[in-house]
């Protein structure tokens, strides 16, 4: 009996080689109503990627035949949009912050929680939802950003946005003038408790601004709010 969730019907790829881990997930997300397929090396991944049009990719970093990293900026080039979900034994700080350079939106630590990385799956399903029914285009400085294609534009300079770092702006915009903290931008983008040594945010803003600020140590729309989070004047 399958469960009704918010993702139900949606094609899952999993790339990781360890087969116990495999099994446990396939299990658990077909249980959710969600469609899989399971490689377990990069080369295959991205064939798999490209034949079948996954809506999420849980990537593993650590696969015989590929730099995981190279797999999630290979992943990512072919697609902006498609959520990338890395699952990872390396818990440093500067391994995570290589895989959101590399156009990872999320990061799992093995050991982890299946019910919380379905979680986080089904809210990234909720916000593209949601995602539809905002508006597509809004101006931040010289820059427009549009919601639908992903994408940020000034003249005749075109950039690409991740699902991560669009919603990252939307939030800031909401709010605009008015410091965001941490916790509220992790606890309302990604599903997840605010904890002290999670850099998830802080990771995304610095991305942000080497993409959006002329300046990237004198920023003009993305400023720190010492103590509390970040405020955007648009």
């Amino acid at each position: 009996m399958q469960s009704q969730t918010s993702g139900a019907g949606k094609k899952i790829l999993v790339i990781e080689d360890e087969p116990d881990i495999v099994r446990g997930l396939r299990d658990a997300l077909e249980f959710e109503g969600f469609q899989v397929e399971a490689r377990g090396s990069g080369g295959d991944g991205l064939e798999a990627a490209g034949e079948w049009g996954p809506d999420c990719v849980l990537l593993d970093l650590m696969l015989p035949d590929e730099n995981g990293y190279r797999v999630c900026e290979t992943l990512r080039a072919r697609d902006p949009i498609v959520p990338i979900i890395i699952l990872t034994a390396k818990a440093q700080e500067v391994d995570k912050v290589r895989g959101l350079e590399a156009g990872a939106d999320d990061y799992v630590t093995k050991p982890f929680s299946v019910a919380e990385l379905i979680a986080r799956i089904n809210a990234i399903f909720r916000r593209q939802a949601r995602l539809a029914s905002h508006e597509e285009t809004f101006l931040i400085g010289e820059w427009e950003i549009n919601s639908r294609k992903h994408t940020m534009r000034r003249g005749r300079i075109s950039k690409r946005l991740t699902f991560y770092e669009l919603e990252v702006l939307k939030l800031l915009r909401e709010r605009a003038e008015e410091p965001v903290t941490r916790d509220e931008l992790l606890e309302k983008i990604w599903g997840v408790a605010p904890s002290p040594t999670n850099r998830t945010v802080d990771n995304f803003i610095v991305k942000l601004r080497r993409k959006l600020e002329e300046d990237q140590k004198s920023p003009q729309h993305i400023l720190t709010v010492y103590g509390m989070g970040y405020k955007l004047v648009p």
